[in-house]
């Protein structure tokens, strides 16, 4: 018997499907329709990596998000993410490096 947790969802969430190195990357599609009453599976996602519309019976590796939860998720990683950024050693940038190839820079001798 399944012991696992509920998944429920309405219309506008997204189904997130966790990748993993034998999986591949995770997944985000929003939830178009919802097939049934309580807002269990099935739901037709409108997957944004390919574009496709497909029912989909999630696994144990999906969860449900709102709008709103998906957009803070995304806030706090970009700023995690802008942190660590910060933190990290920058190279100098030379000038020989910004300049156009086949082209020389005219100084003073």
């Amino acid at each position: 018997m399944f012991g696992g947790p509920v998944m429920y969802a309405q219309p506008g969430d997204w189904l997130i499907v966790e990748g993993g190195a034998n999986r591949g990357p995770t997944r985000r599609g929003l939830i178009e329709e919802v097939h049934s009453r309580d807002g269990s599976p099935p739901y037709l996602v409108h997957w944004s990596d390919t574009g496709h519309r497909a029912l989909t019976f999630p696994g144990p590796d999906a969860y449900v998000l709102s709008s709103v939860q998906l957009r803070e998720r995304e806030q706090r990683a970009a700023a995690r993410f802008a942190a660590l950024r910060r933190e990290l050693p920058h190279p100098a940038i030379s000038a020989e490096s910004t300049s156009e190839p086949g082209t020389t820079t005219q100084g003073t001798r």
